[in-house]
């Protein structure tokens, strides 16, 4: 089988599941997120609401074009860096909405957006309009991050 689809195949199983993953653990306790103290700078529900499903589409088209743009070996670093950001982002889901454990939920969603740099950088190597169309989400990883520690230091 071409290495290739193989690799795009990887990128949006990941993909789904992240946005499958993060859903489980974000819906766990809802009334318990409403009663937290929120950062001043979190944006409003609405547009969580709509940065998300763009976030995961542009990450499923960024993960095909990659894969058909990029070396073997860039590949393999793309899904690897990518692989571990959601691992974080995971972690992150995890740690913040089950045990409610906010130092390590911030620390997890900073590697996240640590992690997603080598990302973006490669997906800018492969396509300037596929880096361009991800960067919202690194912003939005690196705002996230900040939400984490801002739900540390009030909560």
């Amino acid at each position: 089988m071409d290495f290739k689809l193989i690799a795009a195949a990887v990128g949006i199983l990941f993909v789904f599941i992240y946005a499958f993953g993060s859903g489980i653990w974000v819906s766990s306790s809802p009334g318990w997120y409403a009663s937290l103290n929120r950062p001043a700078w979190q944006p409003p529900s609405a547009v969580i609401g709509l940065i998300w499903p763009y976030n995961f589409t542009v990450l499923g088209i960024a993960s095909y074009q990659v894969s058909r743009s990029l070396s073997k070996f860039e590949n393999i670093t793309w899904l690897v860096f990518f692989g571990l950001s959601i691992a974080a982002a995971l972690t992150w889901a995890y740690q913040f909405y089950v045990p409610h454990n906010f130092l390590y939920a911030s620390i997890a969603l900073t590697s996240a957006a640590v992690l997603t740099l080598p990302v973006l950088f490669l997906t800018f190597r492969a396509t300037l309009t596929m880096g361009l169309l991800l960067v919202p989400y690194q912003i939005w990883v690196a705002v996230a991050a900040s939400l984490a520690w801002g739900y540390l230091a009030r909560n």
